[in-house]
């Protein structure tokens, strides 16, 4: 099993204060860089267009990282692929895995924050409809160097050629997914390796939509190794279970309930969080031996899973806790998995 990182690129910390863009990025930079040293496997950037995050430009912080690092796989997290031209990403991508001498990849997905959409002219009535698609079209450049292809969301490509071609001969396409069980079935009939974002709940009941994308994997003709399932999942480590809980919730909490107020919800309350943090949650929050016995019973009750990220963002950490919590990632929860 695969165990990494995601990050938003958070430009806020826990008591509000907006941090210099240059020193966030910095900050960043120095956690991927960090990550490689202490021997994980993967550190993600996401996508998103709002003023608490610096990572509407994914590929260009991941070239950054590449030049820094020497083993670990940079990848998105996601790409917003709707509201995106295939072309450019795949161009982004490819270039990204001849900078970091063959380790890009990347996971695209719909998207759960809706920024871009409007941002980039694209009607929100047309979510599904240019994801399939967007999707459709990648995967044809990915697999020929000219392709011929026409739809109803982008101008016609006639055989002209997609440069440069990554190093890696297939540039690996993860399908990001939230609970909508067509995203899982989608994911199995393309024979596309499943990123599952987890960000609440009990985990467990993800296994009858992760059964739907084996199941359409396996009627597809694609074989149990072609279809790795990966969890995203918000998550902090600390020496003690008491220190991580103390020291994620009040960022978690600030997170969450600023999100609920733009959807017209309720704040997280304390009691949530703890459920949350439990034996059947999906938060992996506590010291190193609890994270990794967590982990390893969510793989069990999802079927086995062959990759973990943690996402650290949503508590607006400062930059040294987080470094610490990449350490204990990297030297102790890592080897116990292993």
């Amino acid at each position: 099993m695969e165990i990494g990182i995601d990050s938003f690129a958070a430009a806020r910390q826990t008591n509000g204060t907006a941090l210099n863009g240059a020193d966030a990025i910095g900050q960043l930079l120095a956690r991927i860089e960090h990550a490689d040293q202490v021997g994980l496997d993967v550190f993600g950037i996401g996508e998103h267009h709002r003023v608490e995050y610096l990572d509407s430009a994914t590929a260009v912080i991941l070239a950054a990282a590449a030049a820094r690092t020497k083993q670990i796989r940079l990848t998105s997290a996601v790409t917003v692929l709707s509201a995106a031209d295939p072309v450019r990403v795949f161009q982004e991508f490819a270039t990204l895995d001849l900078v970091s001498q063959g380790r890009a990849e990347m996971v695209v997905g719909r998207g759960s924050s809706i920024e871009a959409f409007p941002l980039f002219g694209f009607d929100l009535d047309d979510y599904d409809a240019l994801f399939a698609e967007k999707l459709e079209l990648l995967l044809a450049i990915r697999d020929k160097e000219r392709v011929h292809w026409s739809g109803k969301f982008r101008p016609a490509l006639t055989g002209q050629g997609i440069y440069p071609r990554p190093l890696q001969p297939q540039l690996p396409v993860w399908l990001g997914v939230g609970g909508t069980p067509q995203s899982f079935v989608r994911a199995g009939m393309l024979g596309l390796p499943l990123m599952v974002a987890i960000i609440g709940g009990d985990t467990h009941r993800f296994r009858p939509l992760i059964d739907l994308y084996r199941n359409a994997g396996k009627q597809a003709g694609y074989s149990p190794e072609q279809l790795p399932v990966g969890l995203h999942s918000l998550g902090y480590v600390a020496e003690t279970t008491e220190q991580a809980l103390e020291e994620f919730y009040p960022g978690y909490a600030q997170t969450f309930s600023s999100r609920a107020r733009e959807r017209g919800g309720a704040p997280v309350t304390q009691g949530q969080f703890m459920a949350q943090t439990g034996p059947l949650g999906a938060l992996l929050v506590g010291n190193p031996e609890e994270v990794a016995a967590k982990i390893m019973r969510h793989s069990e009750a999802l079927g086995g899973i062959s990759r973990v990220t943690f996402q650290m963002d949503v508590a607006t950490l400062p930059h040294q806790k987080l470094m610490e919590a990449i350490e204990l990632l990297g030297t102790r929860v890592a080897p116990l998995i292993r």
